[in-house]
């Protein structure tokens, strides 16, 4: 075991840095977040400083200790869990980016998409990475940044040392960004979570595939090193903070790190993150199986030399629809209110919404897809239309949990939740029921950056396995009969189905 007492991580998110600090015994202690700016054009294209990211990480985990009061000398190391797909490109010479980090949500690369998937490229992308080619990954945004570099440079503004090549640039996501910084540009590495969802990486030589990396024109050699989730990545002394450097021992794309920490490690054991929008995965094991039926397959992590796959399917609209009905619409004053509001409702109104906003995702990747309120009566009020966008979380979460049954062949008999809308308890009792199976509220909410500084202290003997045994704060059990799920079911598909025909 480590004679020392205390873990670090850093879940660096969409919106925000959050520093966590663990005991001993795994439990949550101290904790301290910043904001980072979200840089928004008049097209919508989406962008992060990295530099902003990485002081930001600095000082937070550098405030977390002070503030606890725990010895420095009591850390025995930090994990690092990250928003996923995000991407960006710096120079070696330097350790500088050479344009801001492009996020998951910005679609800039669908024209270059569109282009390889005219050029019959589509099907290669899918059998090597287990992913439907999309801008939404790491590989599109990379390119259209290393594009935009070669333009510059031939229009004359920028200098030698941002020349187009491997030789000159580093191309990652944030992960392997912030090893590089925090560990003084000594190490550049990712891991088996991250570099699957780049698009660029084969799932099934674990390896990066220079056919992928010629098609998106990506240098190989630009890449990170991809190690273990658990892996080594280095030491890092938080800018002189400690006078001892501490080892960088675990780093998850943010779902993995909460499919991890979730304690989600036997085949067929499945979590659900429920946040702006939600992550779906299921673990399924030491070998992938290709999705027929709208999920994607990605590596859940690799640990201490063996990996593990798991089928996701992300769905667009989840918690931003309860935010859409408080700050846009107007119904209620915040999203705190939806349980009260849900809970008033009619019971025998039968309406439906389908947040399909921007389109549907996972299990149908429907992009004309138009947001759709049906099944209204007279009798329709305010609270059965709260009830119906809360009621849309649990039946989106549900159609992709029995996608993944019927590409499985497995029956999900439990599944583990994360996330701010799990403390609503109508909407986990309608999800237990409209599923037809428990609902698991773990204690700690916490679960990416859990996942991170579990699988680190693991590494270092700080904590053992039964760090994930503990009791589930809430646990919820199917109410509704077989036939008043189906009814409702039935209800939602075509409310579906109407949302999919009202295409321009």
């Amino acid at each position: 075991m480590s004679e020392k007492n205390y873990m670090l991580a850093v879940d660096q998110s969409t919106s925000g840095t959050k520093a966590l600090l663990f005991d001993r015994a795994g439990a949550l202690i101290a904790r301290k977040d910043l904001p980072h700016r979200q840089i928004i054009n008049e097209i919508g294209w989406v962008e992060h400083d990295p530099m902003e990211i990485y002081h930001n990480t600095i000082q937070v985990l550098q405030d977390v200790v002070r503030e606890s009061g725990v010895p420095k000398e009591e850390i025995a190391g930090l994990g690092i869990s990250n928003q996923r797909e995000t991407a960006m490109v710096w120079s070696k010479e330097t350790g500088l980016p050479v344009y801001n980090a492009v996020v998951w949500q910005c679609a800039r690369g669908a024209a270059l998409c569109e282009r390889l998937e005219q050029e019959g490229h589509a099907a290669a992308v899918k059998a090597a990475t287990g992913l439907n080619l999309s801008p939404y990954f790491s590989a599109a945004k990379i390119a259209w940044v290393l594009q935009w570099l070669q333009e510059q440079n031939q229009a004359g503004k920028t200098g030698t040392t941002n020349k187009v090549d491997g030789k000159t640039l580093c191309a990652g996501t944030m992960d392997s960004w912030l090893v590089y910084k925090l560990t003084g540009g000594e190490r550049f590495q990712t891991d088996y979570s991250n570099a699957s969802r780049t698009q660029l990486f084969n799932i099934h030589t674990l390896s990066w595939d220079e056919e992928l990396c010629r098609i998106f024109g990506v240098p190989k050699e630009s890449l990170a090193a991809v190690t273990d989730s658990n892996g080594d990545y280095g030491y890092t002394d938080l800018e002189g903070f400690f006078s001892e450097p501490i080892p960088i021992r675990g780093v998850f794309g943010d779902s993995h790190g909460a499919l991890y920490g979730q304690g989600c490690h036997k085949v067929g054991m499945i979590k659900t993150t429920y946040g702006t929008g939600s992550s779906v995965m299921m673990n399924i094991g030491e070998k992938p199986i290709v999705s027929e039926h709208g999920a994607v397959t990605s590596l859940a992590y690799g640990l201490s030399g063996k990996v593990s796959y798991v089928l996701e399917g992300n769905i667009n609209y989840t918690g931003a629809t309860i935010k859409w009905l408080a700050e846009d619409v107007g119904l209620i004053g915040s999203s705190k209110e939806s349980e009260e509001w849900a809970l008033k409702a009619n019971p025998e109104d039968h309406t439906y919404l389908v947040p399909a906003f921007t389109g549907l995702g996972a299990p149908y990747f429907d992009s004309q897809a138009e947001g759709t309120i049906c099944g209204m009566t007279r009798m329709t009020g305010k609270a059965e239309l709260v009830r119906a966008a809360v009621d849309s979380i649990a039946y989106q979460i549900t159609d992709i949990l029995k996608v993944m049954e019927e590409d499985s062949n497995i029956t999900v008999q439990e599944l583990r939740v994360d996330g701010g809308p799990t403390g609503n308890q109508y909407l986990m009792q309608f999800q237990s029921d409209i599923a037809g199976i428990p609902v698991r509220v773990p204690q700690m909410e916490e679960l990416s950056g859990i996942g991170a500084a579990y699988a680190a202290g693991i590494a270092l003997g700080l904590y053992e396995e039964s760090v994930f045994d503990r009791p589930a704060k809430a646990y919820y059990k199917p109410k509704l009969s077989a036939k008043d799920v189906e009814k409702k079911r039935d209800g939602w598909k075509r409310a579906v189905a109407a949302a999919r025909g009202r295409m321009s």
